[in-house]
């Protein structure tokens, strides 16, 4: 595809670049997705999110990243009798007053960027495809996949040198092929996710919205202005018949000049665009001859980085001129830059870890949880907060904390309720007082027998630091009974406590059954995220054998009715479960997902004593 900035030549060195760096990761963000042609040769390895204002750009880019494949358009060819593209490359439209592009852009019209047989296309497949969608002949991703495959089609058959900034006063080679109009060139891979997101959004609002493992950016470079480069394309893909002026006919619609091609702009959007990145790696495309320095650059990212280091690769690259480009370096030492960087990790966005190591937590995932919450909701409530180690680190106008543990319930209570520093003293002093050691069986049996007698959840707490594998286990007397381990109370359970502040302002503590939830005093645009123990594992902590009430079958199915529930009310959850485990298969709850039409998404899996564990959230809604 002939497009300004188009990284085809340059894809094989960007993964070798990503893998010499160990840049790794599930979440892959594309911001200025251009031609798509990143975003496409990663789809088999990420979970793509893309996004470019151009609708153009947005149409092909969804194109690429929505199909592993050409789509096979089976209702089309059971209407039609023939293959798609096949169809429209034998058919023949009559030259109307209506045909935009050829009453603007063709020799008529004395602006000849496309041949009148090249231009009768280009007017006649659209209108057509808007009509095979609007009755549902074309589905939604065969509608986008059409559209881009026009866009290219056309592409090479424009009287151009490269943009729509001019067309050639005499007609071009190429502009003698007939036109053929043949399906998109993308890369046929399987899709690593098949929930990749496309956006059509400013990147500077947009960015504030995202988070991820691996941005890559890839900003215009020069004063070049797309929205003027490209001006036909969006008018072709939109065949929206927009006022036009000018010799070239732009559209008098068009945005305002982008902040990165613009000298006066460029530095601050560049700034801000990395303050307010959410993501881990940030890789960057840039250019020697960028209206920005790269040591101006490079100087802005040095403030974000972890211990300011930048990885920097340098390849020659040859130089783009456009009508109105300045003849610096003649195009003599122009290269590509490749720049990565880890971010610093602000204290605001640090993942917050419980000082209770509560069996079933997710800390090892949070930061996958959160990246999969709806862009906008008031409330989160975590329904099984267990250690809360997901709500605490939620932004939202209101966190709800709820447990039906009463024992787990008033730890995490104390934890956030008492003066951190008090705390901490409180703790080293029962440490002190009672002898705890790691692995010492006399004295942990003599303060465990003094719990079970006055049961305490500050002496819990400390208890627990020191059972075995922090197992929080009652007999049937509700005496605490859990052996000692391996454990104890160290400097990183103080540095937690003192951290554990949620980040969101206004907090609910609940200590009560899900069930017994009242739907209507809760906000449409509530999120309820729920970690129940999994039927596929034997969690000891719930096992109907340690003094609580187990979790079966029975109770598993009160929860996806109640799920259900909070569907119907058009309300919003997430919830923590597991597809496989040890050769078994949770049938049950595939089943129910296919059956409510809810979306499965698969999470990196983890790693941990118990083998790879594949972790998904089942969702209600589209991010």
């Amino acid at each position: 595809m002939r497009y300004l900035g188009n990284k085809q030549r340059m894809l094989e060195k960007i993964s070798e670049f990503m893998e010499e760096n160990k840049i790794g990761g599930r979440i892959f963000c594309d911001l200025f997705s251009g031609s798509a042609s990143v975003c496409d040769y990663f789809k088999d390895k990420f979970e793509i999110v893309a996004n470019d204002l151009l609708y153009s750009s947005y149409v092909i880019t969804r194109a690429k990243v929505k199909n592993a494949k050409v789509p096979k358009f089976g209702k089309f060819r059971a209407v039609a009798g023939t293959e798609f593209f096949e169809y429209f490359n034998q058919r023949e439209y009559p030259f109307i007053e209506e045909h935009f592009i050829w009453k603007n852009y063709s020799p008529a019209r004395g602006r000849q960027y496309f041949t009148d047989a090249a231009v009768n296309k280009i007017d006649g497949i659209p209108r057509e495809i808007e009509i095979l969608k609007k009755t549902k002949i074309l589905g939604e991703e065969e509608y986008y996949f059409a559209l881009a495959s026009l866009l290219e089609s056309a592409m090479s058959v424009s009287n151009i040198t490269g943009t729509y900034e001019a067309f050639l006063k005499t007609w071009d080679k190429r502009t003698e092929k007939k036109f053929d109009y043949k399906p998109l060139e993308m890369e046929h891979k399987p899709l690593f996710c098949e929930n990749n997101r496309v956006f059509r959004e400013d990147a500077d609002e947009l960015i504030k919205q995202l988070s991820g493992d691996i941005l890559y950016l890839d900003t215009p470079y020069t004063i070049t202005d797309y929205s003027s480069a490209y001006h036909l394309l969006e008018t072709i893909v939109r065949y929206d018949e927009p006022e036009i002026n000018g010799l070239t006919g732009r559209r008098a619609d068009k945005p305002e000049k982008s902040a990165y091609t613009r000298k006066s702009a460029v530095k601050e959007a560049y700034e801000n665009l990395i303050k307010n990145a959410n993501f881990k790696h940030i890789v960057v495309s840039y250019s020697t001859q960028g209206l920005l320095s790269a040591e101006e650059l490079m100087e802005i990212f040095e403030k974000y980085a972890e211990g300011g280091a930048l990885t920097v690769k340098m390849f020659p690259f040859r130089e783009y001129k456009n009508i109105k480009s300045s003849k610096k370096g003649d195009g003599n030492g122009l290269s590509e830059l490749l720049i990565y960087f880890r971010k610093k990790t602000e204290e605001k966005d640090a993942v917050l870890k419980s000082p209770l190591n509560y069996s079933g937590s997710k800390n090892y995932i949070v930061d996958q949880i959160l990246s999969n919450l709806p862009q906008k909701f008031s409330v989160f409530v975590d329904a099984m907060g267990g250690a809360f180690n997901v709500g605490v680190n939620v932004f939202a106008e209101k966190v709800v904390y709820n447990e039906y543990n009463d024992y787990v319930f008033g730890i995490v209570k104390m934890l956030l309720e008492t003066d951190k520093e008090e705390l901490c003293k409180k703790i080293s002093r029962i440490v002190k007082e009672n002898g705890l050691e790691r692995g010492n069986k006399e004295t942990y049996a003599a303060f465990r027998a003094k719990y079970n007698r006055n049961q305490n959840p500050l002496d819990l707490f400390v208890l627990q630091m020191y059972c075995f594998q922090n197992q929080m286990r009652f007999n049937s007397r509700r005496e605490f009974n859990t052996p000692v381990g391996n454990c104890a109370c160290n400097e990183t359970i103080f540095e937690r406590i003192v951290s554990f502040v949620p980040k969101a302002k206004n907090i609910e503590l609940l200590n009560m059954d899900f069930n017994d939830f009242d739907l209507s005093r809760f906000p449409k645009d509530t999120v309820f995220y729920f970690d129940p123990p999994y039927i596929l594992t034997n969690a000891t902590y719930n096992d109907g054998k340690r003094g609580f009430n187990g979790w079966d079958e029975e109770q598993d199915d009160k929860l996806l009715r109640f799920l259900e529930k909070i569907d119907a009310n058009g309300q919003k959850f997430m919830l923590s479960n597991l597809l496989y485990h040890n050769k078994k298969t949770n049938g049950r709850l595939i089943e129910w997902c296919d059956k409510n039409r809810f979306r499965i998404i698969e999470l990196i899996p983890h790693a941990g004593r118990y083998g790879k564990r594949r972790e998904i959230l089942v969702v209600n809604y589209e991010k």
